[in-house]
């Protein structure tokens, strides 16, 4: 009775370490799930094992990956919750066992297609919410024990974390490729006017809201725009996206960039009351010799002159986008022949330990009259790092011929 009793304990030991081996954390997140439904395979001795994961909107599984089951995977198999087997278990969100499948227990036909007698599935779980189920079937019908369950859910637990990894993946790659659809594809070149600028997606937190905008206005002016939506992921980069383009329907109808905030600020308040946003909004003259500046809680741009030294342009800072305050307000700032000038986002000049005057400082010291603005966007990413952001970088250079 003894040795039964050692034999049982090195056994749940050996399942045990099989799935928590420390060489599975070396893998990416679809590597490790699909590593994970081979071993679980393996160990409980399945003929199938399948993952569903929560569409939270649609309040269905999807499957999403499957070993005994992948038509299950390529045919997009969905269910909503409630439903059949794998609904149960995301309804309930508990443990569920069939020693005997029938025709109405399930509702996914290639589970009856593929022979399958008896099923065990478990809810994922991730901070309380649920992610989605995890399941495995045998063609041969059998009692599945309570170490079957114990380690089936230590499984789908660690199958959550990775899911919940790949899902940020996901959508840390659908935010960049928004934001970069919203950035300028090429610079237009207004006449008089030489443009170039940087950007560089934060690594450590994500992609977040910040933007940079150029356009020539029906009456000649140029508008030049730079932003920044507090957050990082998908919904920064959605709400970037809905207040560049309010920007640039407000400046159609407006012809003083302190009146188009204005504007702004209404839509902000109204459609985005959970974000805070801060905007810089210039408007050219089309002698090119002054430019007209509207701050929303945004960093003046840098002003660099030939004959004069560089510094942040004399321009107060009224609240962010949304914010209720005193009226806004625009400043004329000349432009004389060579001068250039920079905006730019908190990225650039923020850096951990160091307080962000020294950021500025830095800033204001690389910009200088070039012959380009290339070559002043050059300049500024030589003097200070980018490599290593700890948030989204956007620079933007404007020079007058």
């Amino acid at each position: 009775m003894a040795d039964v009793e050692t034999r049982a304990s090195e056994e749940r030991l050996r399942r045990l370490e099989a799935v928590t081996d420390a060489a599975l954390s070396h893998l990416d997140a679809a590597d490790l799930l699909d590593e994970l439904l081979d071993r679980v395979r393996d160990l409980l001795e399945a003929d199938t094992v399948a993952l569903l994961l929560l569409d939270p909107h649609a309040q269905q599984l999807v499957a999403t990956a499957a070993k005994g089951l992948e038509d299950e995977v390529r045919q997009g198999y969905r269910t909503a919750v409630g439903k059949g087997f794998a609904g149960q278990v995301a309804a309930t969100r508990r443990p569920l066992t069939l020693s005997e499948v029938g025709a109405s227990d399930v509702i996914n036909p290639l589970l009856l297609e593929k022979g399958v007698r008896s099923l065990l599935g478990v809810p994922m779980m991730a901070g309380g919410d649920l992610v989605g189920v995890l399941h495995v079937g045998s063609c041969t019908p059998r009692t599945f024990t309570d170490d079957d369950v114990r380690l089936l859910q230590l499984v789908a637990d660690r199958a959550a974390a990775a899911g919940e990894i790949r899902a940020h993946r996901v959508e840390q790659t659908a935010a960049l490729a928004l934001q970069r659809s919203l950035l300028p594809a090429t610079l237009p070149r207004p006449t008089g006017l030489d443009l170039a600028a940087r950007f560089v997606p934060g690594h450590e937190f994500g992609v977040g809201g910040d933007w940079y905008d150029v356009f020539t206005l029906p009456t000649g002016w140029v508008g030049v725009v730079i932003g920044d939506v507090s957050g990082h992921g998908l919904q920064a980069a959605v709400v970037m996206g809905r207040i560049r383009s309010a920007l640039r329907a407000y400046a159609l109808i407006s012809d003083d960039p302190a009146e188009a905030l204005t504007l702004l600020d209404r839509k902000v308040r109204h459609f985005e009351t959970a974000s805070l946003a801060t905007v810089l909004y210039a408007m050219i003259a089309p002698e090119r010799d002054r430019v007209m500046v509207s701050l929303a809680g945004h960093f003046p741009p840098v002003l660099a002159a030939p004959g004069r030294p560089a510094a942040l342009a004399d321009v107060p800072v009224d609240p962010p986008a949304g914010i209720t305050g005193s009226p806004r307000r625009s400043t004329t700032v000349p432009l004389p022949p060579g001068a250039v000038l920079a905006g730019f986002t908190d990225g650039l000049v923020e850096r951990r330990g160091q307080v962000i005057d020294e950021g500025l400082d830095a800033l204001v010291a690389a910009v200088r009259p070039a012959p380009t603005a290339e070559l002043v966007c050059a300049a500024v990413v030589a003097a200070i790092d980018t490599e290593t952001p700890v948030d989204d970088v956007a620079l933007l250079v404007i020079r007058r011929s």
